[in-house]
């Protein structure tokens, strides 16, 4: 899944950002509000962390600009101040959620999964391909109910593909959707990856082809195996 930041404190954003880290979100930043509404229209964003004090283009008037066009995205208002008047205006402008700074650690991540629960992922089942499980509710991969240890990265990309069964992604596809904007690497960091969740997959096992090379195109889910193995 992925999140946008927008906060124009860059010691605040590296914070959130690497807290959903560990999380297994994928995090883009935006400094300030126009920069973020340009994000917004290329890239598409399963939650939003707005700030309100932006320069630019502050939160309130971005989360209008948002909902005017008639974009659905979850929408968190983050603020410095504790003050009821704007956390209504913030609701109003169509915010989601609103959450005063500083905030605990545990209570933003939580706050996040439920807007995530209401937002377009309505709920969150179990992804399964024969008898590979992915249980995104626990961050656990199984494999005929045995464990799988994954790197955040390697469970991004299973989750992928789990998501998008019938789908092929070139590895400028997976850049887009797992790295964010500012942290891309090579497109041999993607084939890296891939082989590496291909080994430990192997090493459970998976049916060795489970991942399959589409070549000159890209990746995918390999059709037989789902109905084999």
């Amino acid at each position: 899944m992925k999140i946008l930041i927008v906060e124009d404190d860059q010691y605040v954003a590296k914070v959130v950002s690497l807290i959903l880290a560990h999380q297994n979100y994928v995090t883009e930043i935006a400094y300030d509000g126009e920069e973020a509404w340009e994000f917004i229209k290329i890239f598409d964003y399963d939650l939003i962390l707005l700030d309100i004090t932006l320069p630019k283009l502050d939160g309130i008037s971005l989360c209008k600009q948002i909902r005017s066009n008639g974009l659905q995205i979850p929408i968190m208002l983050l603020t410095a101040r504790n003050c009821p008047h704007e956390k209504a205006v913030a609701l109003d402008a169509g915010a989601d959620d609103y959450m005063v700074k500083p905030f605990d650690e545990e209570e933003l991540t939580a706050r996040i999964r439920a807007l995530l629960r209401r937002g377009k992922i309505k709920s969150l089942p179990i992804l399964k391909y024969g008898f590979l499980q992915l249980d995104p509710r626990r961050y656990e991969v199984t494999y005929k109910k045995q464990l799988i240890s994954l790197t955040p990265k390697e469970y991004a990309l299973l989750e992928l593909f789990l998501r998008n069964t019938h789908r092929i992604f070139s590895c400028r596809m997976i850049l887009e959707h797992l790295w964010s904007y500012e942290d891309t690497p090579t497109e041999e960091a993607v084939r890296t990856h891939i082989k590496g969740l291909r080994m430990k997959l192997r090493n459970a096992g998976v049916p060795r082809n489970t991942i399959e090379t589409v070549y000159g195109i890209g990746y995918r889910l390999n059709p037989i195996v789902k109905s084999t193995g």
